[in-house]
């Protein structure tokens, strides 16, 4: 049977009472598990674009834009940020830690075209082979991520030839959480807590999904979180198998709803949960019994996950996809799953990852500090769906369950 985890002793404020959220001690560490793992792998740099690994190397936030700021972090010498506009202006003062600024060289994603983006990338290339030529490490081999076809000609051209894609390697730093990373996790998860509860007490005959997304992103915003998003909701007939969400549907009575809060945010650490919900009814026992087979999966696959047991010790408890009449496991893919979760990880999932497609034939051992999100669902198209997310970190003893709002049951919604 699944633990839940133990509950919050403090909020976000800062107090010199109390030990809370120590960031400095988060970006030491994040700094330490990228230089250990650069260290494991030869890679004396890495040139990185990707906003949410900037974020893991530098403890900064910029503007969104592609390639408009751009880190050069080395194994044993302090990382250079190369930043934007006018926050190249703003953030010396405001991020001490970092010792060394430069002003990013970007071309806007082409927009200025071909011609000026190749000379813009040229002048970029001969400043990071400037920057590497002073520490001796133009022949060593350099990771890089986030740039464009453009840059990598640049730095080729420019004798940056020992480049090696550095995804894989910063998804290994990652994997496993600090203990203030912890705390964030869990702190977001009870921000998400709050949201859940305000869709619960908010649906009804007649409310739009549209409007249930926005009371939930209003109660994340109350509740402090950086990215309170409006999640995804599925309801009646739309809700098997998982598709669009957000359509403008009209709640009615007897309604299954279910809902994603994925992305929501503090100090950049994500959410991915989803709760199935009943609208002025009670469930039929056909919803009970789907919902009962789902939530006995999932708690199978968390009761498997233990330091030193793998994934494919979990994956065995997802059925395969042909359960549901499908050919290939790529059509549950994202659907029947557990995946990392960590630092705004947006479009990619943390290790590791749980499915069938991978686990049994690759897989990747359990540790200490991982946290991950597992997944699943069960309904009849056309008819209606339930689904169900839990966040996780492992423990020494195993998973406990982070997201505490109540999943022991389909929520019918009060009248």
């Amino acid at each position: 049977m699944p633990i839940t985890s133990s509950g919050l002793t403090h909020g976000d404020l800062t107090a010199d009472w109390q030990e809370r959220f120590n960031v400095e001690r988060m970006r030491e560490y994040r700094v330490e598990r990228a230089r250990q793992t650069m260290r494991k792998h030869g890679v004396a740099a890495l040139l990185e674009a990707s906003p949410n690994y900037i974020r893991y190397l530098t403890g900064t936030i910029g503007y969104p834009h592609p390639m408009v700021r751009y880190t050069l972090f080395f194994a044993e010498h302090d990382p250079i940020l190369f930043e934007h506009d006018g926050w190249y202006h703003q953030m010396p003062d405001q991020a001490p830690w970092i010792k060394e600024w430069r002003p990013a060289q970007a071309w806007l994603v082409a927009a200025p075209g071909v011609d000026a983006s190749r000379y813009q990338a040229k002048i970029f290339a001969a400043g990071i082979k400037s920057e590497l030529e002073a520490r001796g490490l133009l022949g060593e081999k350099i990771g890089i991520n986030g740039f464009d076809g453009f840059a990598n000609e640049a730095l080729r051209e420019a004798g940056i030839t020992n480049l090696m894609t550095s995804h894989s390697l910063m998804l290994e730093a990652r994997a496993v959480k600090g203990p203030d990373e912890i705390k964030c996790m869990k702190h977001v998860a009870a921000i998400v807590e709050s949201m859940w509860f305000k869709v619960w007490e908010s649906l009804k005959p007649g409310v739009t999904d549209v409007e249930i997304g926005a009371i939930a992103s209003y109660q994340g915003l109350m509740a402090g979180a950086d990215n309170p998003v409006t999640g995804g909701w599925r309801s009646g007939p739309l809700g098997f198998d998982r598709g669009f969400a957000n359509t403008g549907r009209i709640i009615q009575s007897g309604d299954l709803v279910y809902g994603s809060l994925c992305g929501v945010t503090y100090q950049g650490y994500r959410t991915c949960t989803y709760r199935t919900f009943k609208v002025a009814a009670e469930p039929t026992q056909k919803e009970k019994d789907w919902y009962k087979e789902l939530r006995d999966r999932l708690d199978a696959i968390i009761d498997e996950i233990k330091p030193g047991k793998t994934t494919a010790d979990a994956a065995k408890h997802f059925p395969p996809a042909s359960k549901w009449g499908y050919k290939d496991e790529m059509e549950v893919l994202a659907s029947e799953v557990g995946h990392g979760i960590g630092l705004a990880q947006g479009g990619s999932y943390d290790y590791p990852i749980i499915n069938r497609a991978w686990s049994f034939d690759f897989p990747q051992v359990f540790e200490e500090g991982m946290c991950l999100a597992v997944e699943s669902r069960e309904g009849e198209h056309r008819v209606g769906g339930v689904r169900l997310e839990n966040m996780l970190v492992i423990t020494k003893d195993g998973a406990e369950i982070i997201d505490h709002f109540p999943r022991e049951e389909i929520l019918v919604a009060p009248l």
